[in-house]
């Protein structure tokens, strides 16, 4: 009567096996660790050497070195080495290269093999770095009237209207005309095709201007969508990364707060979610001399550049596209010259606008501009002060040889590692608006360290006082729900670890609330187990009709938690999420080591004897 088949028993051994498996690497701790890479291109040979003689110059000890063509990781005992040692590889190799901190995984080989990797800790418990950002909601306006502007262009000219020039003038645009005439047909056609700019007369001198204003409504709609196009950008930035499980929301109406867990480095994380790096594709102007240019007169409708060489060059202020209106971008290699290049797809109206050009303008020059904005911190009175700077530098200048629209490839770029960042850049999309740093905390592993040491004797304190209670009022048969109890903890740390979910605080307290709830069932099985002892059942229909009625009750209890847990997961934030998904996994788990478990257990130990009485 109560013998499992063999597969049953089969199917558990083999997911307690691959439970323990998938947990073990939780037992490995992380090593402080210095990660290296090149800033452009690929490691060179000696960086290895220049690491351990400086290392051992000062005496720091070093655990282990790891090298491929992309990064060093130097691995060390203690944090005190890892800091000590990542400011004198600073100093030992200098600019050319970014020297990042890291908790590197100590996962053994064979381990890794089966793709068996810990599971990730949150900024509570792993440490990491906390930014506020704010973003830039006058740049976001600027933005708005230089889009207006080219748009204004072209409007005015494929309409015929005559016109002076069109540039920025503090929050307006000047659009001077050389009649009263053509400012009223200027006026007329702009009112009708931009229903959300207000126009107003403003004579200037000799010409005849129209200042041309976003309406206070439409201001309101840029500054929103500026912040969250911001906020999807660095989500998708970080993701891109592989940071696990970021929290990147919105705080008021014109700030981020973004938090990275294990990131240790604040250089470097900021290097990564303040980048602001995007491309602009302009014609070049070969109607006027660039010398001439250098030396001071630029003709009007042009602007001089530099490439990465330090030539000039004359580019015309028309736009043909930009990075706002790339929608995917993969870095690769020209097939031609072996060179690295970026694969650049563009939107519906930005394909059109590329079709338009190449089309008028085959046999022409067009550069590809690399445009980033940098912001540096001065002291300044004995203040720090924020210093916005803007970088533009051509990447390539190529003679437009065919028709093309939408997909196309930009080349001039100086190594594979560039190519990659910047197509992850315009992949995830270029920033609405510059984005400032507020203010920056970085929470050190040791203040993680302490909460999972908390957290841990939380849950070993709670699993312990069960296991008494269970082992003093059940005997044996609580015995096996301790050991059902055990593996289903086993089982938990396992599903976070495959799943590579996060564990945070909150996740934890979830874990603790599974670890009282889980012996439910098995109180339920054992007192129905009682109740038919007591009246008058053998041993052997005991058992079985105890886990039989009990399973309805068990069933209805754990199923109405579920749907509390998919509840909070659904309309809570972060820190509620974490409890919510441990909470659900630990129900699964235990509604199949409490009854599963359990009865193969006393299946093996009661099964087809012949019993006067059970320990229970």
């Amino acid at each position: 009567m109560n013998q499992y088949p063999a597969w049953k028993y089969l199917l558990i051994v083999v997911v307690m096996v691959f439970g323990i498996l998938y947990a073990l690497p939780n037992l490995y701790e992380s090593d402080p660790a210095v990660q290296v890479s090149a800033m452009r291109g690929e490691l060179g040979d000696t960086v290895r050497g220049q690491i351990e003689a400086r290392l051992s110059e000062k005496k720091i000890p070093v655990k282990s070195i790891e090298v491929d063509k992309r990064r060093l990781l130097v691995r060390f005992n203690n944090t005190e080495d890892q800091l000590a040692a990542a400011d004198q590889i600073k100093d030992a190799l200098g600019t050319d290269y970014a020297v990042a901190l890291n908790l590197a995984p100590s996962t053994p080989a064979w381990l890794q093999a089966i793709n068996a990797q810990p599971m990730y800790l949150g900024l509570d418990l792993r440490g990491g770095v906390h930014f506020l950002m704010e973003v830039d909601m006058d740049a976001a306006l600027q933005k708005a009237l230089e889009r207006y502007s080219s748009d204004l262009r072209t409007l005015l000219r494929k309409n015929k209207i005559r016109y002076l020039s069109i540039r920025p003038q503090g929050e307006k645009l000047l659009v001077k005309f050389r009649s009263a005439e053509d400012r009223e047909k200027g006026s007329e056609l702009i009112h009708s095709e931009f229903r959300d700019l207000e126009l107003a007369n403003a004579d200037e001198g000799k010409a005849f201007a129209l200042e041309v204003r976003v309406s206070e409504k439409e201001a309101r709609e840029i500054r929103k969508l500026a912040l969250q196009q911001n906020i999807t950008t660095l989500r998708n930035r970080v993701n891109e990364l592989g940071v696990a499980e970021p929290v990147i929301q919105q705080q008021g109406d014109r700030r981020v707060v973004v938090q990275l867990p294990g990131v240790q480095d604040t250089v470097a994380a900021k290097r990564i979610i303040g980048a602001t790096a995007t491309l602009e594709y302009r014609a070049v102007d070969t109607e006027h001399d660039v010398e001439d240019a250098v030396n001071g007169k630029v003709p009007a409708g042009s602007k001089l550049y530099k490439d990465r060489n330090g030539q000039y060059h004359l580019l015309k202020n028309r736009i043909i596209v930009t990075g706002d209106q790339i929608i995917n971008a993969r870095s690769g290699f020209d097939s031609q010259g072996g060179q690295p290049q970026v694969t650049v797809t563009l939107d519906g109206k930005g394909a059109r606008k590329m079709l338009e050009f190449t089309r008028a303008n085959v046999g022409k020059p067009m550069a590809v501009v690399f445009i980033e904005n940098k912001s540096t911190t001065r002291m300044v009175d004995g203040k720090p002060v924020v210093v916005n700077r803007k970088v533009e530098e051509i990447i390539s200048i190529a003679t437009i040889r065919d028709v093309f629209s939408k997909r196309f490839q930009t080349t001039g770029l100086d190594s594979p590692q560039e190519a990659h960042e910047l197509a992850l850049l315009l992949r995830s999309g270029a920033l609405a608006a510059p984005i400032r740093i507020i203010e920056e905390r970085t929470i050190g592993p040791s203040l993680g360290a302490d909460n999972i040491r908390q957290g841990f004797q939380s849950v070993v304190i709670g699993f312990v006082l069960v296991l008494v209670f269970m082992a003093l009022y059940y005997k044996v048969f609580g015995l096996v729900a301790d050991l059902a109890l055990a593996m289903n903890l086993v089982l938990i740390v396992a599903i976070l670890s495959m799943l590579q979910a996060t564990l945070t605080m909150p996740g934890i307290a979830g874990i603790v609330l599974t670890v009282g709830m889980a012996v439910d069932a098995n109180v339920l099985i054992f007192e129905r187990i009682r109740e038919e002892l007591r009246n008058g059942n053998t041993p052997q229909a005991s058992i079985h009709a105890g886990y039989a009625k009990a399973f309805s009750t068990i069933a209805d209890a754990n199923v109405t938690t579920l749907i509390a847990a998919v509840v909070l997961f659904s309309f809570g934030s972060g820190p509620v999420k974490g409890f919510a998904v441990t909470l659900s996994i630990g129900i699964l788990t235990s509604m199949f080591t409490a009854i599963m478990g359990t009865r193969a257990v006393i299946n093996l130990a009661y099964g087809g004897r012949r019993l006067k009485r059970l320990p229970i």
